[in-house]
């Protein structure tokens, strides 16, 4: 957990909401300077801040909308700060809670020192970002709708087709295997929207792939050196890291990545783990996946997973497999080298 413990004059912190924001500024001291709630406007942001420029830093929770707050500051040269979520926990306790005392609980953990940190991603990369995020969403979804083309045939005792729907041939030869025309049309509604997603994903696809050679084409080949790392994983692990050093150790990337688990401790005794949802999910999914493919037709690999198999588990020797995956990841794009497999199973 890092902390934002930098001095200024006047500390800003916002209770932020899609369509308000409440206001508290203190100055050194811990007097406030202004308290009010204002409407998600720009314009009415900068005029509050504006009279304190260059001496005041703004603070704000990390969730679904802080984007523009940070580009305003960014344009206007005002310093910005972003929370992390999980950590403010001061925020979230208390007798009363509302926007106006949360407001000012920011301000005053940006005054303390006690501020918790959250990276603020380069507004140059974020559109991609969550356009990838939002494919993925969409390759999830088109898989329970797969699931539920092979559920319903299992429903009916009917074999299930083992054909690769995402093929216009194959949902063509789907349709129609039921005499009972609503569950060829509940079969229907799957395959025209699994259609629909495979010919939308495509066109997303490359749209990623040529914003990704824009923006890091080295960093993007080098991750593709790695087996089982293809395109799609390639571009997953190259935007949710965004720049390799702001990590400054690999021990601090392989906890953001969720690939190693935390010990609760107290007085000597242990009570499980903790913070597991602190981190990035896209990454822990990228890896995990990066492991299973890497294993494919790789006789090395299996030996060293079958090695790992007598110490663990099946499942815990493929966690430490991504882990030392993502270990791999960090040092190639931190010293710009290719994959060296010698180097990463020695015999």
């Amino acid at each position: 957990m890092r902390f934002y413990n930098q001095q200024h004059n006047y500390y800003c912190g916002i209770d932020l909401h899609a369509r308000i924001l409440y206001v508290c500024i203190l100055d050194a001291t811990g007097n406030k300077v202004l308290h009010k709630k204002i409407g998600a406007d720009p314009d009415a942001l900068l005029e509050i801040l504006a009279p304190f420029q260059d001496e005041i830093v703004v603070g704000v929770e990390c969730m679904h909308c802080w984007y523009w707050v940070s580009d305003l500051c960014l344009d206007y040269a005002f310093d910005f700060v972003l929370g992390h979520a999980l950590y403010m926990k001061a925020i979230h306790g208390g007798k009363t809670k509302n926007d106006r005392i949360d407001s000012f609980k920011i301000a005053s953990l940006i005054r303390g020192g006690n501020f918790p940190l959250a990276y603020v991603y380069p507004k140059a990369m974020r559109a991609t970002r969550d356009l990838l995020r939002r494919r993925t969403k969409l390759v999830r979804h088109g898989a329970h709708l797969k699931a539920h083309v092979s559920n319903t045939f299992t429903q009916y005792n009917v074999p299930s087709p083992n054909l690769a729907l995402r093929y216009p041939s194959s949902r063509e030869d789907v349709r129609n295997r039921f005499n009972e025309p609503a569950i060829n049309r509940n079969i229907d509604i799957d395959l025209n929207m699994i259609g629909f997603y495979t010919k939308e994903l495509t066109h997303v696809e490359c749209f990623i792939e040529k914003n990704a050679k824009q923006h890091n084409p080295k960093d993007y080949i080098l991750l593709q050196t790695v087996p089982g790392i293809g395109r799609i994983l390639a571009l997953t692990i190259l935007y949710e890291i965004g720049n390799i050093q702001r990590f400054p150790s690999v021990q601090h990337f392989a906890s953001y990545s969720r690939l190693v688990k935390c010990k609760a401790e107290s007085a000597g005794k242990q009570y499980g783990t903790s913070g597991n949802k602190i981190g990035n999910a896209h990454l822990k999914w990228a890896f995990s996946e990066a492991a299973v493919l890497y294993l494919r037709g790789n006789e090395k690999a299996q030996k060293y997973l079958a090695r790992l198999q007598k110490r663990m588990s099946k499942a815990k020797a493929l966690s430490a497999l991504a882990h030392k995956l993502g270990r791999c990841v960090y040092f190639m794009l931190r010293n710009n080298t290719v994959f060296d497999e010698h180097r990463f199973l020695p015999q």
